[in-house]
């Protein structure tokens, strides 16, 4: 069985920003852990790139609208390599088998009676390559997202008839599983309790887009075009651009991670469009948060943009990782905070379990001979310390699947708090000078060391590079298979030795503002 995922498909009117960085760093999570789970993962994420907001922006710097989406394009693919995303599948709405696959997509949604012919007129936002429904009888209004004028527009537009599918729309939404959190589902509860009304899915004067079979000058409004950029990546398989092969290649898709702003494109107009071409819809719709800067929209006016370059540059991968995923409960709203940033890894990466690893290492190493303790029998099968271990590790099961990734690395640092209370307890380096006591040291530490080699392995998926080091520490590998055995207590083997201790995290010092 495939589980596939998806970020949205970034717009590639502007450089990728924070923004970008926290839904595809949160897929990536759940991706490493579906893998390690023994799933077989499609992990897609990539580019929507027509429009005429991308056209305008090209003409504005005197380059083809391809030659400015080429630019983007490689940053965005660029970055997730410097940000070591494991995405399976990078799609561009320009490539050459997205083309065909949208035709005949709209093709069976023509068939089915559900595309007509009809006149828009109202107020559009270039920006949001979208009609805006109020107010209809401004002037000159401006959109409200945005802030920038509105365009009135006045055209002939092919339409989906959405309207046919009110009822199936409410029963979809209707499970609870559907769309998520459930603050999310309210919304889209009442905005389809308003009635669903047709949407124009082609433009006509607006020639940086896909052609329309059958319509002449008419081409895919921006959003029918990307939303079908899904079905593209997963058909990037070397076979046949044909829609009846995804059953058999991870659709329908078992989650969609998306911002709050194109929730409704994702929970209403997507799964009709898909009902309409007679294929399934996806599982599961998951819209998070914004993140704000100290309590301020990040915008260029303010100044206060969060470049991921420089992030990368001066925290690198496990600091934002950790403080993205650990602080802010992903589906709310969150605050980037340099100073909590900074104390959050420095506290909980550096010293809870940096420091917890750092100094069970050198007493082990100190005391029986640069290797781990001696044990014994029980303690690989029974020990204080077991209990709360598989606790964390049935925690951190059940919350990462639900994307409740504070809660998995609440967990993972809790037990790393437990253990060091446990130590600071049984004061080995105290218990140490006292004759008659090795063994009960040496089962202590074997026990927190173990502790240790359980937070490595569950840290895979949320700070993989943090991981990576941690095992190394008590010559471990990362699981790429087999990851429920090597959870399980008591797999440290007694007299391996250990390599000398070094900082398994850097402490963050950052004088001057991101």
């Amino acid at each position: 069985m495939t589980y596939s995922l998806t970020t949205p498909l970034y717009y590639v009117n502007a450089k990728p920003h924070l923004g970008s960085v926290y839904t595809t760093l949160a897929c990536d999570a759940l991706a490493r852990f579906q893998r390690l789970e023994g799933q077989d993962v499609v992990f897609i994420t990539g580019v929507d790139e027509h429009g005429q907001k991308i056209q305008r922006t090209a003409e504005t710097q005197n380059i083809s609208p391809i030659d400015h989406c080429d630019r983007i394009s490689a940053l965005y693919s660029d970055l997730w390599t410097r940000w070591h995303i494991s995405n399976d599948r990078f799609v561009r709405t320009t490539s050459p088998r997205h083309l065909p696959l949208v035709q005949a997509f709209f093709q069976r949604c023509e068939a089915a009676g559900h595309i007509r012919t009809g006149h828009q007129e109202g107020w559009y936002c270039v920006d949001c390559e979208e009609f805006k429904d109020d107010p209809a009888d401004a002037k000159a209004p401006d959109c409200p997202i945005h802030r920038k004028p509105l365009e009135w527009r006045d055209e002939e537009n092919l339409f989906f008839c959405l309207s046919q599918f009110q009822e199936r729309i409410e029963t979809l939404i209707a499970d609870p599983q559907f769309i998520a959190p459930a603050s999310r589902r309210r919304e889209i509860e009442n905005f389809v309790a308003g009635g669903l009304r047709d949407f124009s899915i082609s433009r006509v004067n607006v020639s940086w887009g896909l052609p329309v079979p059958g319509h002449p000058g008419h081409t895919f409004y921006v959003w029918f075009d990307a939303l079908l950029g899904y079905l593209t990546a997963l058909l990037d398989d070397g076979g046949a651009v044909d829609l009846d092969r995804l059953a058999d290649i991870g659709w329908p898709a078992d989650v969609h991670v998306i911002g709050k702003d194109i929730l409704r494109f994702h929970a209403v107009y997507w799964p009709a469009m898909l009902m309409s071409a007679g294929l399934p819809v996806p599982k599961r719709v998951f819209g998070h948060g914004f993140l704000t800067r100290e309590g301020q929209k990040m915008g260029k006016a303010l100044g206060n943009v969060l470049d991921p370059e420089i992030l990368l540059e001066r925290c690198g991968t496990d600091a934002v990782r950790w403080y993205l995923l650990r602080d802010i409960q992903f589906g709310e709203d969150g605050d980037f905070q340099q100073q909590r940033f900074m104390d959050l890894v420095n506290n909980d990466l550096a010293n809870t379990i940096g420091n917890l690893l750092n100094r069970t290492a050198s007493m082990s190493r100190k005391w029986f001979e640069a290797s781990l303790p001696p044990v014994s029998p029980d303690v690989r099968s029974e020990h204080p310390l077991k209990q709360p271990t598989e606790q964390t590790i049935e925690r951190v099961r059940q919350s990462i699947p639900a994307l409740a990734f504070q809660d998995a690395a609440e967990a993972v640092l809790q037990l790393a708090i437990e253990a060091n209370g446990y130590l600071n307890e049984q004061a080995p380096w105290s218990l140490m000078k006292q004759p008659g006591h090795e063994e009960k040291v040496g089962d202590d530490l074997y026990a927190v060391l173990e502790c240790c080699r359980v937070i490595g392995l569950l840290l895979q998926p949320l700070v993989p590079g943090l991981s990576s080091r941690i095992l190394a520490q008590l010559d471990q590998r990362p699981s790429d298979d087999g990851w429920t055995q090597a959870l399980r207590w008591g797999q440290l083997e007694p007299g391996v030795g250990l390599p000398k201790p070094e900082p398994v995290m850097q402490r963050l010092e950052l004088e001057s503002p991101l």
